[in-house]
């Protein structure tokens, strides 16, 4: 299965890894699907994890952030988005819209209500995560 994976379930199956939020990202190091992602996607990653607030609460390091972006290099598919999607109310959204058709994604994974009303856009499914879960 190939999807798309917004920077919300990334981050936060990261700083909490339980439940079916670190359930993603462990089915995303043991390889049960595969992530495609965007430069995009890389930078919003980056720039959240590396706020001083999330930082300090959350005791996020360097390391941890060089982990995660080497997870998604490793098991999964960079595009590069060819067509400008206008379609979500939240505009910072668009990118994983323009993502998931770049990759022919089937899936975007998602808590974000902006990216859930559109469910589904194209033919692809835009799920929560533990909807995404029961589909492996």
């Amino acid at each position: 299965m190939r999807a798309v994976v917004d920077t919300g379930v990334l981050v936060s199956g990261l700083i909490r890894p339980r439940g079916a939020i670190g359930d993603v990202l462990r089915a995303l190091r043991d390889g049960r699907f595969i992530p495609i992602y965007s430069t995009a996607m890389v930078v919003e990653i980056v720039d959240v994890l590396g706020r001083p607030k999330f930082q300090v609460k959350y005791h996020i390091q360097p390391d941890d952030i060089t982990v995660l972006i080497n997870l998604l290099r490793l098991r999964g598919d960079l595009v590069v988005p060819e067509r400008e999607i206008t379609a979500c109310r939240d505009p910072k959204d668009n990118k994983f819209l323009e993502t998931a058709l770049a990759g022919a994604a089937d899936t975007i994974v998602t808590g974000d209500d902006d990216l859930l009303v559109l469910d589904p856009f194209e033919e692809i499914d835009i799920l929560r995560p533990t909807e995404f879960l029961a589909r492996f």
